[in-house]
This record gives C-alpha cells, sequence and structure tokens, in this order.
C-alpha cells in the first residue's frame, strides 16, 4: 500500500525522500528520540503551551521519521516535513491523520501571521495526546517494517 506514492517521492525532481542504506536505515535512535521529546511535552505544558505544543509535533516527527528510517528512506531538505506526511498517510493510513494537522498548527505557531498567535494550554495537552497516539503506533510498526 502506497509504494507508488513513495517512488513518486524518490524519483520527483527534487526528491522528497532518498534511500539510505547500512546505519543510516535504523530508526530505533529516532524513536527513542521521539518517546523524550514527548515526555519533555507534559512538563512544560502549562507553562509553555506553545513549546509544548511544537515539542509534540517534533515528538510525532521524530517517530515517523523513525518508521521512514527503518525502511532505508529519508525525508530531504527539499520534502521537509511535508513529504514526511505524505509518506505516513500512504503506507500506513489514518492512524496517523492527526499528523499533518499537527504539522499545520506548528506552522501556524512558528511562523505566525500576527502577534496573538498562541496556543492554550488544553489544545497543548491536545496535541500532545495526538503525538503520544503516534509516537505509541510508531514504536508498535518499527520492528515489523523492513527495507523498502
Amino acid at each position: 500500500m502506497g509504494e507508488a506514492d513513495i517512488e513518486r517521492l524518490i524519483s520527483a525532481r527534487p526528491p522528497g525522500l532518498q534511500p539510505v542504506r547500512g546505519g543510516q536505515a535504523n530508526g530505533e535512535h529516532l524513536m527513542e528520540k521521539a518517546v523524550r521529546t514527548l515526555a519533555t511535552t507534559t512538563a512544560i505544558s502549562t507553562d509553555d503551551p506553545d513549546s509544548a505544543f511544537v515539542l509534540a509535533y517534533d515528538a510525532s516527527r521524530y517517530a515517523a521519521t523513525a518508521l521512514l528510517a527503518q525502511q532505508g528512506l529519508r525525508p530531504t531538505t527539499s520534502g521537509g516535513h511535508y513529504a514526511v506526511e505524505i509518506a505516513l498517510r500512504a503506507q500506513f493510513g489514518s492512524g496517523f491523520r492527526s499528523f499533518g494537522a499537527l504539522r499545520r498548527r506548528r506552522n501556524e505557531l512558528e511562523y505566525p501571521n500576527g502577534p496573538g498567535e498562541t496556543t492554550t494550554v488544553d489544545e497543548a495537552l491536545q496535541g500532545i495526546e495526538d503525538a503520544r497516539g503516534i509516537v505509541d503506533a510508531a514504536r508498535q510498526l518499527l520492528p515489523t517494517l523492513g527495507l523498502f
């Protein structure tokens, strides 16, 4: 499922994904980073909800990138975070649907249109919960993946 989408990301000019081999084709270290980052989000959520939300997104991105690495793939600077989203949706379906919403909201917080662009504690907590779902799903998938 999604093989054609992944092939398109690899063959695009410039490519959105590139193949990697050897030690780079191991997502364990990225999964560990996702888990650590997710733990940090909870600790700061009430004092700094904007940063907590951005870190929740980062945790989900590390987990998603870990899945790609395990398959011998990595996003390029051209493909960036959007290529990760496309690859997730193409291969793993609706279980990772919240990744796109987290990515878009993170962009709004990182590149605000005006001075009032902030998040609430409740929104940060929801983002953390969504990220936790992504990290947990990715942790289950990681050991089942082979090279693309």
